[in-house]
């Protein structure tokens, strides 16, 4: 009889374990306290309009493709998706002179850093080549292998890597020593916000981020991200697996330092072995109740440790369509992204926030009613641990208004509030009532240097054996991209501890699908 296997949640990672466990032959079931999948991939269904809740910028496709090979299926089957190009503009303030719009074509994006400065082109060219280096070394000997022991992180072969990463400068600091011109960083630095972290006090390794996007390009999934995981649950359950919704986990049976399964609606669930998607800082201190098994992440220790920022979320439906919009993705940036940033960080209100802007609807109509588009504007806030203000509507209109101030100078957006049909919010509580993001924290732990690699959770339970953590407060981090591969660690370590080894099935197609020859493999 197949060994069973239980998931706790049907996120991106708990849903690509649950199908690399299936399909290397374990009997998985997954237990999800919303009643559809995706975790905060999940969906916004209002009016007619259709937002994605979360995620929304698709790089690394390959990392999305990867898990429908493995299974032996076509991608294009489930995830269709398109490179866009520019992948995104960025706005400065309202002029013509004030809007960038970033091509992943080295030709046209080469023009584009000319217009600002020559020598700052050269430096872009040389950043490029300083950090694609460090990015291959954090690829090969970081972010795709766990470390399960300190053994595993401090040996010579791994030091002698670690110094190549030369991480102690902040990703601001980094690309200033190849680009001179403000608005030219910020462009290629604010993306470390795509993990919940600012590019004046994050690690300069994150400044790979924009690299990938420059190199590898940015994606369109049709249907917007939800798709994804809606695909990710046809799978799972094409291949025999199961999915009990509106199941959430009450704890995790812990009995003489070994998983045995889990507590849902008063009812004990025995497994073999339990793989937890739910955030790691909730779960050590709501589903693993057994203090041994806890290990060093007392509840003490989890309050002490530095969360990501969170977000505040506008889903708007619109009575009109925005062509003059040439993107789906926009960025408008504060007057001062240096104060905008440190005050999410400490904790403060902020009178000239830097926001995000998607249009799915541009690209797919059918997110949208007939002649209409829906507006998904995200601002980084503060997480709960950190901020100084609590979320009132009060605070809601504070930012709502901004917001809309910004947007109303940019003629490209107009007088937006007159526009407005439907309009609803994710507010930081909302994130962590919902899907138990320990302090509203969208992107879960901080990723500094004293919580990466070997000193960020892993997959395999130090004090307790049979139990498996994944997402994106676990090695390697957070991102779609990242907590696919968080996904691929943790099954492996089963594997290791179950068989003795990782089967070549669950590393690799059975019966290899050739990949869309327009998409990149690194």
């Amino acid at each position: 009889m197949n060994k069973h296997v239980i998931v706790i949640g049907a996120g991106v990672a708990g849903l690509a374990s649950a199908i690399r466990l299936q399909h290397a032959g374990y009997q998985v079931e997954i237990y999800e306290k919303e009643a559809i999948p995706g975790g905060k991939m999940h969906k916004i269904e209002q009016d007619g309009f259709r937002f994605d809740l979360g995620p929304t910028i698709v790089m690394m496709p390959e990392l999305y493709r990867e898990v429908f090979e493995l299974a032996g299926r076509n991608p294009d089957d489930y995830i269709p998706m398109e490179r866009l190009d520019p992948m995104y503009s960025v706005f400065f303030g309202n002029g013509p002179d004030d809007r960038y719009d970033i091509s992943s074509d080295l030709v046209e994006l080469t023009k584009t850093l000319e217009d600002i400065s020559e020598e700052d082109a050269e430096g872009f060219l040389t950043y490029l080549k300083e950090i694609y280096e460090r990015f291959t070394v954090a690829k090969n000997h970081f972010i795709q292998r766990p470390f399960r022991n300190a053994s595993d992180f401090y040996n010579p072969s791994v030091l002698r890597q670690a110094l190549k990463l030369k991480t102690f400068d902040s990703a601001d600091k980094f690309v200033g020593k190849y680009i001179k011109n403000e608005r030219l960083k910020q462009m290629i630095s604010f993306q470390t916000l795509y993990i919940g972290v600012s590019p004046y006090n994050g690690p300069s390794l994150y400044t790979m981020i924009p690299m990938i996007e420059f190199l590898y390009g940015v994606w369109f999934i049709k249907g917007g991200m939800y798709t994804m995981a809606s695909a990710m649950e046809r799978l799972f359950l094409e291949l025999g697996g199961k999915i009990h919704y509106n199941s959430p986990a009450e704890d995790i049976l812990i009995q003489n330092g070994r998983a045995e399964g889990i507590r849902t609606g008063g009812r004990e669930v025995r497994a073999d072995f339990v793989v937890c998607n739910a955030d790691f800082p909730y779960a050590m201190k709501n589903l693993v109740l057994d203090t041994a098994a806890k290990g060093k992440y007392t509840d003490k220790k989890i309050d002490k440790m530095k969360y990501s920022c969170s977000c505040f979320l506008m889903y708007l439906g619109m009575d009109r369509k925005y062509d003059e919009v040439d993107n789906v993705h926009n960025f408008v940036f504060s007057k001062d992204l240096n104060a905008n940033l440190e005050s999410i960080f400490s904790g403060e209100q902020m009178d000239d926030p830097s926001f995000y802007v998607y249009i799915g609807s541009k690209l797919d109509p059918t997110m949208a009613p007939e002649g209409k588009d829906g507006l998904y504007i995200l601002v980084p806030v503060s997480d709960r641990s950190a901020s100084s203000y609590g979320w009132t509507q009060e605070t809601i209109d504070h930012y709502r208004s901004r917001v809309f101030e910004k947007l109303k100078e940019i003629p490209e957006f107009g007088d937006i509030e007159s526009h407005i049909i439907s309009e609803s919010y994710m507010t930081p509580p909302d994130f962590e009532k919902r899907f138990n993001a320990y302090n509203g924290a969208c992107f879960g732990l901080r990723p500094n240097l004293a919580q990466s690699n070997h000193l960020r959770p892993q997959s395999k339970a130090k004090n307790c054996e049979n139990l498996y953590f994944t997402g994106s407060s676990t090695h390697p981090g957070a991102g779609v991209p990242i907590v696919l591969l968080s996904a691929k660690i943790a099954t492996e370590e089963l594997m290791l501890d179950d068989l003795g080894t990782v089967p070549d099935a669950a590393r690799e197609s059975l019966h290899p699908v050739e990949a869309g020859s327009d998409v990149p493999s690194t």
